[in-house]
């Protein structure tokens, strides 16, 4: 029985590191990763621009405030929501059930 808590406790962390060291690479690294689409109104229209956006774009990390002069807002579409829910939770996922599997044979 403690060797099964065990390799569930290694899960969990493994999990819970994943998460937080993936997580702090994408929000606090402007990588443009994401699809996204930019509100601009520089002569007074708003127009959409799709473009590549950063999940720190969201915490206001990696951008310089005279670049969002024009910008109304910005937002991840349909696409961008998938790709960031499947580095953020699908990852770890993978990562936890190579490490659950590797422990489980060991036993």
């Amino acid at each position: 029985m403690t060797k099964i808590n065990s390799i569930l406790k290694n899960s969990i962390l493994a999990f819970v590191l994943s998460f937080i060291i993936i997580g702090g690479v994408l929000f606090l690294l402007p990588i443009n990763l994401f699809s996204g689409e930019i509100v601009e109104n520089s002569t007074g229209t708003s127009k959409t621009i799709s473009a590549p956006l950063s999940l720190s774009y969201f915490i206001g990390v990696g951008f310089q405030e005279s670049e969002m002069d024009n910008i109304e807002s910005f937002y991840l579409t349909g696409e961008g929501y998938a790709m960031a829910f499947c580095f953020m939770f699908g990852i770890p996922f993978l990562i936890t059930l190579r490490v659950y599997l590797n422990s489980k044979n060991k036993l």
